[in-house]
């Protein structure tokens, strides 16, 4: 826990990389490390929460002892339903109030700057929820209007500045909707793959054009 209470974001930026990262490590706990969460949320242990951390770790704990605790604390006795609920119910359960959570840590850190109206708008992640049941398996970029998130399309031109459609071959811009193909992984205009961001909603796993058109091998 002590790797959180010692991070303290500044800017508006810093704040949304606190709220990613601990948010990609408490996905891993839902997700790819859930043996090993599943085994530390023990129901004979006293009152344990699970903590996301700002460099992508996750762990499950007591409490902080002191009153009132430097950060809002996420919800307690997460361990004791454990047994008392199908298992993909009781991670529902956690993954709900981990999202509580992660915007009450953003909020309290926000809330602490004298931004101009304007820059306090810190956009919240994702759910956790449709992660754990998988609907997030697509992967897409759905780009924001020229004069809003002005610091979130400037990370994801960084980020993407590189990648080519695999349709037309142009460059990835920041107002374009973009959709990824979950077998060759190449990305693709939605326009130019004829999806747009309400259909990409319901697609639990997209293929290309290409990749759909593949005959499979005797």
């Amino acid at each position: 826990m002590d790797a959180g209470a010692q991070y303290n974001p500044r800017t508006v930026e810093e704040v949304f990389r606190d709220l990613k990262g601990r948010r990609a490590g408490m996905i891993k706990a839902l997700t790819t490390d859930v043996e090993e969460f599943y085994q530390q949320c023990d129901p004979e242990k006293e009152n344990l929460c699970l903590y996301g951390f700002p460099n992508e770790q996750w762990e499950v704990n007591l409490p902080a002892e002191e009153v009132p605790p430097e950060l809002p604390e996420p919800a307690l006795g997460i361990n004791f339903a454990r047994d008392g609920m199908q298992e993909k119910d009781w991670l529902s359960l956690v993954a709900v109030h981990s999202d509580a959570w992660l915007l009450a840590v953003a909020f309290y850190f926000g809330s602490r700057f004298g931004f101009d109206k304007t820059d306090r708008q810190v956009p919240p992640p994702p759910s956790l929820l449709p992660t754990l049941r998988g609907s997030e398996s697509v992967k897409y970029l759905k780009g924001q209007p020229k004069d809003e998130e002005e610091g979130l399309d400037e990370e994801e031109e960084e980020e993407h500045g590189d990648t080519l459609c695999g349709a037309c071959g142009e460059n990835y811009a920041a107002d374009e909707f973009w959709i990824c193909c979950d077998i060759c992984e190449k990305w693709f205009h939605g326009k130019c793959v004829k999806i747009t961001p309400a259909r990409a909603e319901h697609i639990k796993q997209y293929k290309c054009p290409s990749c759909s058109n593949k005959r499979a091998r005797p």
